[in-house]
C-alpha cells in the first residue's frame, strides 16, 4: 500500500543520476494506486471533485507538500478536476522522489 513509500521523505536531487528504468519505475507504480506512467518518463493522475472550491482546496494541500518536500508537481486544475504530473526535471525523468510525492499526494486526496 502507499503508506511504506509515503512516510519518506524526498531528498535533494542534484543531477548527474540516472533516472529510473522502465522496470524501476513499474515496480513504484504498484505503490501508487491510481496514477500512470506516461513514455517512461512522466507520472500523472487526474483527481475528481465535486466543484471548483474542493478542486482549489486539494491543490492548496499539494502545494503545501510540495514546499515542505521540497519537490514541485506540475498542476492543471479547474471545477472539479485537478491533474497532477510528476518528474525530476534535472534529470529529464522519474527518481523515487516522484513515486514519494505521488503516494503523500494520495494521502491528501484520501484515495
Amino acid at each position: 500500500m502507499t503508506d511504506g513509500i509515503a512516510q519518506k521523505t524526498c531528498t535533494p536531487c542534484r543531477g548527474g543520476v540516472a533516472p529510473l528504468t522502465q522496470e524501476a519505475a513499474e515496480g513504484y507504480l504498484s505503490q501508487t494506486p491510481g496514477w500512470e506512467l506516461e513514455e517512461g518518463c512522466l507520472l500523472r493522475r487526474k483527481f475528481k471533485f465535486a466543484d471548483f472550491r474542493q478542486s482549489l482546496s486539494f491543490v492548496d494541500k499539494v502545494a503545501l507538500l510540495a514546499e515542505e518536500e521540497r519537490h514541485h508537481p506540475d498542476i492543471c486544475f479547474g471545477w472539479g478536476y485537478a491533474a497532477v504530473s510528476l518528474q525530476t526535471h534535472k534529470i529529464k525523468g522519474l527518481h523515487e522522489n516522484d513515486f514519494i510525492m505521488a503516494a503523500k499526494i494520495n494521502l491528501i486526496a484520501g484515495s
